[in-house]
């Protein structure tokens, strides 16, 4: 097996055109592993070699670095000064000089070797074009198909690369198939043992800001931005928006008209989500209450700390403020970054009893002595069952008293 340098100039051609390569990455790529093949053939394994080709004609050209000296001690390494000043007049020794040698063909050996260095190196350069492609999108949304599921990873190609989505970025509930078009957002860029590994999430909220970008052009001019985002992946959301221009309604510019920019989002992320909207307030207290919706807050007391608040909601709107396993008031901390503790309101004349003097107390207290007798009075009655003699014995005199 000898190496046709022709064919391989139009091999080199092909692969930068179907990898989509840079010509001189794939050129320098094989010129190293011709180096490499040259010192196997014609050299040794630590000369210093350069080869260059030209991709057209397919030539190839060696050259060997070599030091000059007085008196040669390695053919592969030193040359003459003699020998040296032939081919470069002003040579003395010391200098490192580069002798020209036409290369023709390699052997079957050497021939295989150029052959694994060039598809090793085009590799690395493949993986390196990846990197310094999907480096500046780190932090958008783009498309991918779901190429393969294993487990709890959804494998996602992105057309030059694979990505992964672990569980944890996925959203809850959400079912994945080979073929299926979803958008995602890069997370990250590993350097892997096989390559580029690309992290891609939906179950982040940084997938919603995306979502909401595009749908709502005002945050692009600046007229208004999303201040907070706290996300439950396929539960619910909670978002904290505010507007830069007066007379903005930044909530009904996040929902759109009869909700079709915030119904575009919920497409994308699946139905079963629910987002919430509210307006993002300066003062912690309002913001509180703002982030509690659709709960209506009586008042909110902060810590001295400053990280913890104690809000008094209506009896009845207790459960709306907890939500259902104490989602809203979860989501309503994460946003606000407030340990919430969520109290009721107790009316007045309620509270009034356990305030009152010891003396109303005996009052009272007949009526309750009196309530409680009563209870334990009818409990008895109810269950005893009669024996059969005794209700023989009733049911005869009935009868009696009816004759009469």
């Amino acid at each position: 097996m000898e190496l046709d340098f022709k064919q391989l100039g139009v091999a080199i051609k092909a692969i930068a055109e179907e990898k989509n390569l840079p010509e001189e990455v794939v050129q320098e790529a094989v010129e190293q592993a011709l180096a490499a093949a040259y010192r196997r053939d014609y050299g040794d394994r630590e000369q210093e070699i350069r080869v260059t080709m030209n991709l057209n004609t397919g030539e190839v050209d060696a050259y060997i670095t070599k030091e000059v000296v007085e008196r040669v001690g390695g053919d592969a390494y030193e040359i003459s000064l003699i020998e040296a000043q032939l081919m470069k007049k002003d040579a003395k020794i010391g200098d490192m000089i580069e002798i020209h040698e036409k290369v023709e063909t390699f052997g079957r050996v050497a021939a295989q070797t150029a052959k694994q260095v060039i598809l090793q190196r085009l590799r690395e350069a493949e993986r390196e074009i990846v990197m310094a492609e999907y480096e500046d999108k780190i932090g958008t949304v783009i498309n991918a198909t779901i190429s393969r599921v294993e487990g709890n990873i959804a494998r996602v190609d992105l057309g030059k690369a694979q990505g992964i989505m672990p569980r944890s970025e996925q959203i809850q509930g959400e079912r994945y198939y080979p073929g299926q078009r979803i958008k995602v957002y890069l997370k990250d860029v590993e350097r892997g043992f096989r390559g580029p590994q690309l992290v891609v999430s939906r179950g982040n909220k940084e997938f919603i800001e995306w979502l909401f970008r595009g749908e709502v052009p005002e945050m692009e001019s600046g007229a208004v931005e999303i201040k907070g985002i706290a996300r439950e992946a396929g539960v619910r959301s909670k978002i904290a928006v505010a507007s830069t221009v007066p007379g903005v309604d930044p909530v009904g510019t996040f929902v759109g008209g009869h909700g079709t920019r915030v119904n575009a989002v919920m497409s994308e992320v699946g139905e079963q989500e629910k987002i919430d909207i509210i307006v993002w307030k300066e003062d912690a207290k309002e913001y509180i209450a703002e982030a509690l919706s659709p709960t209506k807050v009586s008042r909110v007391e902060i810590d001295a700390s400053g990280q913890k608040a104690k809000v008094i909601v209506p009896e009845d709107q207790l459960s709306i403020a907890i939500g259902k396993s104490g989602q809203n008031v979860r989501l309503a901390s994460k946003l606000t970054g407030y340990e919430l503790d969520i109290e009721a309101d107790r009316p007045q004349q309620q509270e009034a009893p356990a305030a009152a003097p010891e003396a109303a107390a005996p009052a009272q207290a007949p009526q309750n002595q009196q309530h409680s007798r009563t209870v334990e009075k009818v409990k008895p009655i109810t269950p005893k069952l009669k024996k059969k003699s005794e209700l023989e014995n009733s049911l005869l005199e009935a009868i009696e008293e009816h004759g009469e």
